[in-house]
């Protein structure tokens, strides 16, 4: 028998999820699976920081469910890039993703047709963005911009006089306030 993990969420503690759960439930039950859990939010949909959120992924990444079951995907995400990901997350796992108002299962052919198109989009989507972080690199560089970390100013005759006094690479570092990666450098150079 499936198990099924079914997310609602409101946006505020006075409303109510029932609207939600209860269609999602029957939806369930006629087709002989079994609830899993009901994982509930009442707060924004743009954050992405959602308590009952952040436990339905993790049991995802556990396979504790086969199939997460949502009233509508903006229940789910108001973000399309965070839908978007969720939703790789899920078809790496192989977890089916049912939204029940706009008709999309991905335990169908339809629906993982429409699944399939929607990963092409977040693939294309994320291929424009690395090129755009690619390009900027590319004109700072050509402006002469330094790119990467600042190097540490430190004195090296000062760090050559506590090594010699015996002191440890520690701490050479919490006397000259820089990292002990950065007196380890100086020292083996």
């Amino acid at each position: 028998m499936r198990k099924i993990a079914i997310y609602v969420r409101v946006s505020t503690g006075e409303q109510d999820t029932d609207n939600q759960i209860t269609p999602l439930s029957q939806y369930t039950t006629d087709r002989g699976w079994e609830v899993y859990k009901i994982y509930e939010d009442k707060v924004s949909g743009s954050k992405e920081d959602r308590e009952a959120l952040k436990e339905l992924m993790d049991d995802a990444h556990k396979r504790k469910f086969d199939c997460i079951i949502v009233f509508r995907f903006d229940r789910f995400s108001r973000s399309s890039r965070q839908l978007i990901n969720s939703l790789d997350v899920f078809k790496s796992l192989g977890i089916d993703f049912i939204s029940y108002q706009e008709n999309i299962d991905t335990t169908t052919p339809a629906g993982k047709a429409m699944f399939t198109m929607i990963s092409a989009f977040a693939e294309f989507e994320r291929s424009i963005i690395r090129e755009r972080v690619n390009a900027g690199i590319a004109k700072a560089r050509a402006r002469g911009t330094k790119l990467g970390r600042p190097k540490i100013k430190i004195d090296i005759d000062l760090l050559k006089k506590l090594k010699n006094k015996g002191l440890s690479i520690r701490k050479i570092a919490k006397e000259l306030e820089v990292p002990k990666s950065t007196v380890h450098s100086h020292l083996c150079a």
